[in-house]
């Protein structure tokens, strides 16, 4: 599936794909500066959580969490080796059962579970992106 949006309809975006999701696994593709990060926050909001919302580049996973929901979101960009990922316990994450929203997968590519979602960012313009979800048995 495919949707086109604008930056300003971006919550309602994440409303819309999330029972789209067939994985709680979801991995982000698309180049730096494409909005993986800002469509994860607006996915986290739709799911009920009111935590603050931030790129975990530096400490690689945040931890979000409501009644009914926990998030992991990954950011591996600056990881030098894909054993980093197996040092803070990556693969107990995947096996949770919980959200794990994954940017940066390319890097951490043994570690991940044989059946997830994949979302792809394009760049349209300024203010338009598009998106495709990738399911495992697309």
């Amino acid at each position: 599936m495919e949707i086109t949006y604008s930056l300003s309809e971006i919550d309602a975006v994440a409303q819309q794909i999330l029972p789209l999701l067939s994985s709680k696994v979801v991995v982000f593709e698309g180049s730096m500066g494409m909005g993986k990060t800002t469509l994860i926050k607006s996915l986290v909001k739709a799911l009920a959580i009111d935590d603050v919302t931030g790129s975990p580049t530096f400490g690689l996973v945040n931890h979000y969490e409501s009644d009914d929901n926990i998030v992991y979101h990954f950011d591996f960009y600056r990881i030098e080796h894909e054993e980093e990922a197996f040092d803070i316990g990556f693969e107990e994450y995947l096996y949770s059962g919980e959200w794990c929203f994954i940017e940066w997968a390319e890097r951490v590519s043994s570690y991940l579970p044989e059946r997830y979602t994949t979302i792809e960012i394009q760049w349209i313009d300024n203010d338009k992106r598009k998106l495709k979800i990738i399911n495992p048995s697309d």
